[in-house]
């Protein structure tokens, strides 16, 4: 037979039903003795496998894991999940592990998509991404006793270290800290922070990072923290706008970090509009067009971000859940420490003023905005 041996196949042999190959398979006590020595026989003989699916439902573990594919995306640091999902996919399959992906509108949508997922059978854990304050589905999920894992903390003081809430997440306060304390090492003395608006739990933690690296190393003077911290959303156009008026309004800033490569990008081309190519501007993503502008930027070890949602879901090898008890100590969360990419920037031509250049917009487009776990 050059086929594989199907359960069919077994019953014409054993001259019995389908139903009963399989009740050998599955509940061997209530077939007769003889009936099933001549079914066992068959199997033998054809060196049946019973198929992985089978096995799967019988045992309602589908050996797979599911995650929202988000909206689609222009902006630059729209490709950070997209770079983590690869990530995940290649280390579960090495583990035997499928990635399911599913799309929904809004959190609402998830909840209800993870619902019917869960009560098929067809997923045995999530991986949420984009936490925020007040997220609903990761209450949703402990409530209903629901396996995951997210990338992002819970950013709420009461459930930050929930034993039944895994995360996953990298340390932006250190990222932060790392590219301002590098700045003040090269020689800068005031140093601007770009961030996004409160609250958002990854923006906050990254400009805690900027304030306790300046207040350490740079003793700032009354209301100088306030001054040089923007906040405007992720987008290039918000940040060339306001890096432009704020280097109008003080030419002592001799430094730049950002919460995204979006917002260095936009922060770029703001400096070389006012004259100001020099001005050290460091990222954060490390981002495919950060790369290939030779933008600085924190780099956020994304296969180690993926490795550690595997770890807490999966344990260190294999392709099991890990059942954890509620009351243990095991460590129920990963805080990766990202690292920073130190590159040489490519000088941008000053663009016209209030536009942006036709090259760069067109590469880059907007990025959504709210994006919370990256």
């Amino acid at each position: 037979m050059d086929r594989l041996p199907t359960i069919e196949d077994v019953a014409r042999a054993a001259q019995v039903s389908r139903q009963t190959v399989s009740n050998v398979l599955n509940t061997p006590a209530i077939v007769k003795p003889a009936t099933r020595k001549r079914v066992e026989v068959a199997i033998r003989k054809l060196a049946y496998r019973p198929h992985a699916s089978a096995r799967r439902l019988r045992m309602r573990k589908s050996s797979t894991i599911a995650i929202r594919l988000d909206p689609m995306t222009n902006g630059i640091s729209g490709a950070l999940l997209d770079r983590f999902l690869h990530a995940l996919t290649e280390q579960a399959d090495a583990r035997g592990i499928r990635v399911l992906l599913f799309t929904a509108a809004d959190p609402a949508a998830e909840i209800e998509q993870i619902r019917k997922l869960r009560a098929g059978a067809d997923v045995d854990a999530f991986v949420l991404t984009a936490t925020f304050h007040g997220d609903p589905r990761t209450e949703w999920l402990v409530e209903n006793d629901v396996p995951f894992v997210t990338f992002g903390r819970p950013w709420g003081a009461n459930d930050m270290n929930n034993p039944r809430h895994l995360w996953v997440d990298v340390d932006g306060f250190a990222g932060m800290r790392e590219a301002t304390v590098h700045l003040i090492d090269q020689g800068s003395s005031r140093i601007g922070f770009v961030g996004w608006p409160s609250l958002s739990g990854t923006g906050d933690d990254r400009r805690r990072g900027w304030q306790a690296a300046v207040e350490e190393r740079l003793a700032p003077g009354d209301g100088d923290l306030a001054a040089l911290n923007l906040s405007v959303e992720d987008r290039l156009e918000d940040a060339r706008d306001a890096v432009m008026a704020l280097l109008e309004s003080d030419d002592r800033i001799d430094g730049l970090v950002c919460a995204s490569d979006t917002l260095a990008l936009g922060a770029m081309i703001a400096a070389a509009s006012v004259g100001r190519s020099e001005l050290p501007i460091i990222g954060f993503d490390n981002s495919p067009v950060g790369q290939a502008i030779g933008l600085s930027s924190v780099d956020q070890t994304l296969d180690e971000v993926a490795g550690g949602a595997l770890e807490l879901l999966l344990g260190e090898t294999g392709g099991d859940l890990v059942h954890r008890d509620a009351d243990a100590g095991d460590t129920r969360h990963r805080l990766i420490t990202p690292h920073l990419v130190i590159r040489q920037p490519l000088r941008l031509l000053a663009p016209d003023a209030g536009s942006t250049p036709t090259a760069t917009k067109n590469a880059v487009g907007n990025h959504k905005d709210g994006k919370e776990s990256q």
